[in-house]
């Protein structure tokens, strides 16, 4: 997949609020050593920079483009490194694995984050946010329309993400921790502009399905969308569209 930086940044504010209230949950747990799984543009790293100003922060991702705007937006002294971050294995215990909006990407949470908890040091901390909206109208008139005999060759073998239910999540970690934290929380964001939901997709969620697709095609494919979600998503008289969004939370300390 290639990601557009601009692109996912074009609802900064409501795509960093929930990090934001993952560090509030936080509270005053000290960390020496950090690093941001799937770190993006890298403005949620920054954030922990700020969180914990003396702390060796690390930024890890896979694409490019992303971390070139990370490096280029981010104050120093953040080290970036690309790496695919399903197969990531940390060099030194970090106090604290953080990951906002990445994890859901990746297959197998039973292994994985059993994996994340065993490589932190003593009493670390790894705190999760992750999209849960997958049965939202904006996802499941997604997978209809690639499901579609008109487009389901060109999406075959396309994921979109996915996670757990929180209690799996409790059920998993919990022989693992000595604190653990499990919750949901529905923003209801009020996205601003022309197919508000769209935009946000392409972000995110649609990137994998438009990279199967040459201009001319993706032109088609997105109209045929954005008809559906005009539906599921009116634009309100007060010229904002009305997204609600689920996430799930965690944070379990070793």
């Amino acid at each position: 997949m290639n990601w557009d930086p601009e692109q996912y940044l074009k609802f900064v504010e409501a795509r960093r609020r929930p990090a934001l209230d993952l560090l509030v949950r936080m509270g005053g747990k000290s960390a020496a050593s950090i690093v941001d799984l799937g770190c993006g543009t890298g403005n949620i790293t920054q954030l922990l920079a700020e969180h914990w100003p003396a702390a060796r922060i690390v930024g890890i991702d896979s694409d490019q483009a992303m971390l070139e705007k990370a490096s280029a937006t981010a104050s120093p002294p953040i080290e970036w490194r690309q790496a695919d971050i399903a197969t990531w294995q940390a060099t030194d215990a970090p106090d604290l694995i953080f990951s906002n909006a990445a994890l859901h990407w990746l297959d197998d949470h039973r292994r994985l984050l059993p994996s994340l908890i065993g490589q932190l040091a003593p009493g670390g901390v790894l705190a999760v946010q992750m999209p849960a909206n997958f049965n939202a109208p904006s996802h499941r008139i997604l997978l209809e329309l690639a499901g579609d005999p008109g487009w389901q060759e060109a999406f075959e073998g396309v994921r979109m993400g996915a996670v757990l239910p929180a209690a799996e999540y409790h059920d998993l970690l919990t022989p693992l921790s000595q604190r653990l934290e499990v919750w949901e929380t529905t923003y209801w964001q009020a996205l601003s502009g022309d197919d508000a939901v769209v935009e946000w997709m392409k972000g995110t969620t649609l990137v994998p399905y438009l990279a199967r697709l040459d201009m001319k095609t993706a032109k088609h494919f997105l109209a045929a969308y954005r008809a559906r979600l005009a539906v599921a998503y009116p634009r309100r008289p007060d010229g904002h569209t009305l997204f609600p969004f689920k996430r799930i939370f965690l944070i379990a300390q070793r």
